[in-house]
C-alpha cells in the first residue's frame, strides 16, 4: 500500500504533468489544424515531452544526431525502457515522426486527441492477424506520405534494462516501402521509472538518460520479402544492442526471434 510519502511524491509528478498535457494537447487540437502540415501539432508534442522531461529533473544527452537523415521517411527503431522514453525520444529526435501508440492512449483526452490528429498509429498488443496487417499498412502508410516512423519493436517496457527480442511490423513496413531503418539506443530509464512504479522516484537532483543514434541500414533490395525481414530486423537488433552496449547499457536477454508478420505488433 503506497504510504503519504510516496502519494504526495506521485501526486507532485503526476498533476503537473497532467496539466502540461492538457496544455500542450489544447494547443495542439487549436491551432494544428490552422497550420501548413499541422506544424503547431509537431511544435506543441516537442514542448510537451522537453518540459515533462525537464518537470521530472530527467537530463537527457543524446549523441549521433548526425546520422538521422535529414528528411524522408524512415523508421527509427528503439529499445524501450520505461514509461519516460516517449518523452525523451519525443523531445530529442529530429523530424515529424510519427509514433506507433499503445490504442489505449487515444482515448485519454487532450493527448489521445492529438495523437489521432498528428496521425499517429493506434497499436493494439496481442491482436491477431488481421489487425497486425492493418496496423502494418498503416505504418506504410505514414511512410510513403514521406514522414518518419518510430517503433519500439520489444512491444512493451523491458523490466530489467536487457534488450528483448524485436517483433516484425515496424521492419515489414521498411521493407514494403523501400526505407532505412535508423537504430537508437536509450540508458538509463530503466533504474528512473521501471515498469509498473507509480512515479519516477525522487526528483531532487538531476538524472542522466543516454540516447544514441546509429547509421541507417538499408533493406536488402531482392529476395523473399520474409527474409529480407528477418535479415533487417537482425542487423537492426545488433545494431540496438551494440549502441545500448556503448552508453553502459546490459545489451540484449536473447537473439531476435523469427516472429512472422501475423506475430508481430509493431
Amino acid at each position: 500500500m503506497m504510504d503519504v510519502k510516496d502519494a504526495w511524491r506521485a501526486a507532485t509528478q503526476w498533476v503537473p504533468f497532467a496539466a502540461r498535457t492538457a496544455a500542450y494537447g489544447l494547443v495542439s487540437v487549436t491551432f494544428g489544424p490552422l497550420t501548413s502540415d499541422r506544424r503547431a501539432s509537431l511544435w506543441a508534442m516537442r514542448r510537451w515531452c522537453q518540459t515533462g522531461a525537464r518537470g521530472l529533473n530527467l537530463a537527457v544527452e543524446i549523441e549521433g544526431l548526425e546520422n538521422a537523415p535529414k528528411s524522408g521517411a524512415f523508421v527509427y527503431c528503439s529499445n524501450h525502457q520505461s514509461m519516460l522514453d516517449v518523452l525523451i525520444l519525443g523531445g530529442c529526435l529530429p523530424g515529424d515522426f510519427k509514433w506507433a501508440a499503445k490504442r489505449s492512449l487515444m482515448n485519454i483526452p487532450f493527448l489521445g486527441w492529438h495523437l489521432k490528429l498528428a496521425g499517429h498509429v493506434p497499436v493494439d498488443r496481442g491482436a491477431g492477424p488481421r489487425v497486425v496487417a492493418d496496423v502494418i499498412a498503416r505504418f506504410v502508410e505514414v511512410l510513403q506520405a514521406g514522414k518518419p516512423l518510430l517503433v519500439f519493436p520489444e512491444g512493451t517496457r523491458s523490466e530489467d534494462g536487457f534488450i528483448r527480442p524485436f517483433k516484425s511490423g515496424g521492419f515489414y513496413a521498411a521493407v514494403r516501402a523501400g526505407v532505412p531503418v535508423v537504430p537508437v539506443a536509450i540508458e538509463g530509464a530503466t533504474t528512473i521509472m521501471r515498469k509498473h512504479a507509480l512515479d519516477s522516484g525522487e526528483a531532487d537532483q538531476k538524472r542522466a538518460v543516454k540516447v544514441r543514434i546509429g547509421t541507417p541500414i538499408l533493406p536488402k533490395a531482392e529476395g523473399r520479402e520474409a527474409k529480407r525481414v528477418a535479415d533487417l530486423k537482425d542487423r537492426t537488433f545488433a545494431a540496438v544492442v551494440e549502441l545500448n552496449r556503448q552508453l553502459g547499457g546490459l545489451g540484449a536477454s536473447s537473439k531476435p526471434d523469427d516472429a512472422s508478420a501475423a506475430a508481430a505488433t509493431a
